[in-house]
Formats: C-alpha cells, sequence, structure tokens
C-alpha cells in the first residue's frame, strides 16, 4: 500500500510534493475532496461485502468522507430486508462513522429508492450538490426526459464550480461486450456536458472496469464492479480503453484538490488496478 499512500498524499498536500510521496511538503493545500465511487453493488452476496469492507480499510489512509454510487443500488427487491442485506449491512461501519451515500438510479432499481434516507435523494430521481469547489450532478439515465435535460442545462449555466462531475448509470462510451456504448443517450446527453465543461463523468452498468480514452475534453470511468462481475467482458478492440479491469470486484477513491484531480482503482483483495492524475486546464469551469 506504499504506492497508495503516496498518491492520496499528492493530492492532499502541496504541489511539491512527488506522487510516489517521496519529498514532504512544507505548507498544506487546501482540504481536498475526497470521495469514493461504486456501481451496480447491491447484490447482497460476499463479494460486495468484502469490498465494503476494504472501503472501510482505505479510510485510514484516505479518510474520504462520502461515496457516489452508479445505479443498481439493490437488486432483486425492494424490501427493509433487502435494503438491510444489500445496502446497510456491507456498508455498516462506514455508515456508523458518518460517511454519506449519494446514489443515482440503475435500470434495476426502483425509483421509490429516490425516498430511502440514506441514498440521499431528497425524493428526486436527479439532483446536484456542492462539495468545495466541486459540483456534483446525479442523473436518472434509465429516463433521460427533456425535463432532466432542460433542468441540467439550468443548472450547469447558473454553476460556478472549478470542478463538474456527472454520474448517471449506462456509459456514454464502453468496451463492454454485453453492453457497449450507449450511443443514443451520448447523442442528446454529451453535448450539453461539452458544451458547460464537464471533466468528468462516472458510469456503472457494465460489471468491470474501464477508464476510456478522453473524448472531447472529458474523463469518462466506468466503475461497476463493486458488487457484480462479467469477467472478461471487456473488449480489446474498441480503440477506446486507457485500462480496463474485468478479472474482480473493485471500486475506486478520488481526490479533488484545486486543479487536481488524483483517482485510484483497487480490487476486492487490494490490489491497484489503475491509477493518475488529471488536470484542470486554465480557465476551464
Amino acid at each position: 500500500m506504499r504506492a497508495f499512500r503516496g498518491l492520496i498524499l499528492s493530492a492532499a498536500v502541496a504541489a511539491s510534493v512527488s506522487l510516489y510521496g517521496q519529498q514532504l511538503a512544507t505548507l498544506p493545500s487546501p482540504v481536498p475532496v475526497r470521495f469514493a465511487v461504486i456501481g451496480d453493488m447491491g447484490t447482497g452476496k460476499a463479494a460486495q461485502y468484502e469490498v465494503g469492507a476494504l472501503m472501510q480499510k482505505s479510510r485510514g489512509t484516505f479518510p474520504f468522507d462520502f461515496v457516489i454510487t452508479l445505479g443498481d443500488n439493490i437488486y432483486g427487491g425492494n424490501s427493509a430486508k433487502d435494503y438491510r442485506n444489500k445496502f446497510e449491512l456491507p456498508y455498516k461501519t462506514m455508515l456508523d462513522s458518518g460517511v454519506l451515500f449519494y446514489a443515482s438510479l440503475g435500470n434495476h432499481d426502483s425509483p421509490t429508492q429516490r425516498d430511502y434516507k440514506a441514498f440521499n435523494m431528497g425524493g428526486r430521481q436527479y439532483y446536484t450538490y456542492t462539495k468545495g469547489r466541486t459540483q456534483f450532478f446525479a442523473l436518472d439515465s434509465s429516463y433521460m426526459s427533456p425535463e432532466q435535460l432542460s433542468w441540467l442545462v439550468k443548472e450547469l449555466q447558473a454553476s460556478d464550480a472549478d470542478w463538474k462531475v456527472c454520474y448517471f448509470h449506462h456509459p456514454l462510451y464502453s468496451s463492454g461486450a454485453s453492453h457497449g456504448s450507449a450511443v443514443e443517450l451520448r447523442l442528446v446527453l454529451e453535448p450539453i456536458l461539452i458544451k458547460y465543461g464537464v471533466q468528468v463523468v462516472f458510469a456503472g452498468h457494465e460489471h468491470f472496469y474501464e477508464r476510456l480514452k478522453p473524448q472531447h475534453g472529458i474523463s469518462y470511468f466506468i466503475a461497476g464492479g463493486a458488487g457484480q462481475l462479467r469477467k472478461g467482458d471487456l473488449k480489446t478492440n474498441t480503440g477506446l480503453t486507457a485500462l480496463g479491469y474485468d478479472r474482480d470486484r473493485s471500486f475506486m477513491i478520488v481526490a479533488i484538490v484545486d486543479d487536481t484531480l488524483t483517482f485510484e482503482t483497487l480490487s476486492r483483495t487490494g490490489q491497484r488496478v489503475d491509477a493518475g492524475v488529471i488536470a484542470r486546464h486554465a480557465g476551464q469551469r
């Protein structure tokens, strides 16, 4: 975990710190926005619990205080027992520690999840909130209505955040053999993301991890392997993939401070799958 600690340190201290923490800065930077990313997690099976335990363990070196979910939060039912076994118990230690979960809905989710208090959706199928100088936009990609698109345009126009992050279930770009890119959704949504300066997009639906090559200046990630897995589902001939991982469950941790976003992806066993830094360009807002 030495490289992991150093990578997180680079997002939490001044710019003089090297990527692997080999130098120490003397002056701290502004407090980073730290969060985790999970998708397609709500199975209630052992692998989900194991990912949840590793997420909690990672807070010892990377103290994130909220989690964004990319849909398919609860598979196979919508009873109190389902919420307990497929969300409350797998993430109990984090919830007890005050970690907040901000959900988006997937195609296997009931719209009534918007009223589940622990998902912090406030009765809305799509919503926005701000952490520091970063604004998050949680969308419902299963029902991308004209009303939702109009709302998104209005919110993006009004935003003065340095970083704009969107997340939803269906990936606009994907190398998945089972689903692939949501092209129709991309045609209506991506022009808005480009026009209003969204820098980063997270999606699920595909049960693996994929970091896409930047598209039109936007960094796209798929993180749909926190509970489900389609082993070997990543195609290698799409030309879209910067890095992919479909051998085990995984989750992401992200830090944003000033003009830098630092990310790391960990497997269920703690293997570092991917890591990197995204810089916000001058004038990009």
